[in-house]
């Protein structure tokens, strides 16, 4: 059976946050009725569904009743009905407590995601590629759209840096889990004696940021313009085209040249500062929620080592998952069948936290 005490805090939080929605105050703030919003919508199928498990649970007792106190005729069909009542109930109150876990308030967002190439040199970066490539697969199969938003080319291919955004629906709840650092076993083409080379890549997946989730005010920052360098078309080498934007208040930086157009890289660096400060808040967020967040995988220690790529033995293995599941076929995944190590991440964060309640 279910604490009652947890169902009775959910239903008294929706009615706080349907309180809160008709404050006149909040109602002015944009943001926090944005906010308020989607939690109000989380929670209205949630209490809907802890009204029909209660509603069970009372029939039961009802039917419990009358099968103790009750004769004849009556006896026997409470007994009849409460036979087929304590056959669902289980159903029920599995379908209740998945949906008492709660869902990431991000996941139906889009998300900007940075690669960095790591330990390891021409190697990492090309690793980096790879890692860009895997990822617009499985978005181009997803039918979501990927956007470059700044790139720093590797001195033999592949990738230093590059950023990007992935827009579509609930694309953050699917890539979040792919914060961390990736690490590629094999032998690089530029091995003449094919000694395997282990390198690195780090990967960031924010939430992309609303304009009404962070407040940039303009006198807080510095915006320097500079001469674009690398490929980019004729005139990229030839104006000052490329933006170095720097939010003074906490030292990020954020550059863009991929675009021959000033106004297109300012727009889109203001895009990455906007989500790395939504990301920054959100982490301060989850530091005071600290018990209810470190229950998530992936919940943005990008310092841990998430995932091994073994090209000589065609496995990938993700470090966070155990027994026969966490070893895949290298060569799928890398073409873009992330899917299946995606879900199996899912099931077991929904299983880490189904325990909690």
């Amino acid at each position: 059976m279910i604490d009652r005490d947890i169902l009775d805090k959910i239903k008294a939080r929706h009615e706080e946050v349907q309180q809160e929605m008709a404050d006149p105050a909040v109602a002015r703030d944009p943001g926090q009725m944005a906010e308020l919003g989607r939690e109000h919508s989380r929670l209205k199928d949630v209490v809907a569904a802890i009204e029909r498990y209660e509603a069970m649970i009372e029939e039961q007792a009802n039917l419990r009743e009358l099968v103790e106190n009750g004769e004849g005729e009556i006896a026997d069909m409470a007994a009849a009905e409460l036979e087929d009542l304590e056959k669902r109930l289980p159903a029920t109150e599995r379908t209740l407590r998945l949906q008492l876990v709660p869902d990431d308030p991000e996941a139906d967002r889009s998300a900007i995601v940075e690669i960095r190439a790591g330990t390891g040199g021409d190697e990492a970066a090309l690793f980096a590629g790879d890692l860009f490539r895997l990822y617009t697969r499985f978005a181009e199969e997803r039918g979501w759209r990927v956007e470059t938003i700044s790139l720093s080319h590797g001195t033999q291919g592949g990738f230093k840096e590059i950023v990007f955004s992935v827009e579509g629906e609930g694309v953050f709840g699917v890539m979040k889990y792919e914060s961390g650092v990736h690490r590629v076993q094999r032998v690089p083409e530029t091995e003449s004696s094919g000694r395997i080379h282990t390198s690195a890549a780090t990967v960031a997946v924010l939430p992309e940021a609303e304009d009404v989730d962070v407040d940039l005010k303009q006198h807080e920052l510095t915006v320097d313009t500079f001469r674009a360098s690398g490929p980019g078309g004729q005139s990229v080498n030839t104006t000052d085209s490329a933006i170095r934007i720097t939010h003074e208040p906490t030292g990020l930086v954020v550059s863009c040249q991929d675009e021959k157009s000033q106004h297109k890289n300012r727009a889109k660096a203001m895009r990455v500062l906007r989500s790395r400060l939504y990301e920054k808040k959100r982490e301060e967020q989850q530091e005071e929620r600290a018990e209810e967040r470190r229950a998530q995988i992936g919940s943005g220690d990008r310092s841990a080592k998430i995932r091994t790529y073994n090209f000589p033995q065609d496995r990938l293995t993700d470090h966070r998952l155990g027994g026969d599941e966490k070893n895949y076929a290298l060569s799928s995944v890398i073409d873009g069948d992330l899917g299946p190590v995606i879900e199996a991440l899912r099931m077991q964060e929904n299983a880490e936290r189904l325990g909690e309640i």
